[in-house]
């Protein structure tokens, strides 16, 4: 049974850093790619990091040079590191795992989820 774990979440200060952490079991993390997402009630879940089965990454715009997607595939955990975070980026992220190589962005191309992990960032 896959199951993906999340951790690391929090409060924080506007321009202060987080880690977040996403352990991954029954499922070989190192082999697919992965993403974070991150969803506001009622508001549709947004992809933030993605990274492929070749470590190639990419990022939503707004979190383009302060987020950064890694994995440790000896541990089999996907890995959030953000910085400068702002208010804007308070939500609930979530850890999905595909059964695809390339890079997708479309929530519904994840097959794997975490329950999820609050980020709330203040002014």
């Amino acid at each position: 049974q896959v199951q993906l774990l999340e951790s690391g979440g929090g409060s924080a200060q506007s321009g202060g850093s987080l880690r977040l952490s996403c352990a991954a079991s029954g499922y070989d993390a190192s082999g697919y790619s992965m993403a974070w997402f991150r969803q506001v009630t009622g508001k549709e879940r947004e992809g933030v990091a993605f990274i492929d089965r070749y470590g190639t990454t990419t990022y939503v715009a707004s979190a383009k040079g302060r987020f950064t997607i890694s994995r440790d595939n000896a541990g089999n955990t996907l890995y959030l590191e953000m910085n400068s975070l702002k208010p804007e980026d308070t939500a609930m992220y979530y850890c999905a795992g595909s059964q695809y190589k390339t890079l997708i962005y479309r929530p519904e191309d994840y097959k794997h989820w975490g329950r999820g992990t609050q980020v709330t960032v203040s002014s």
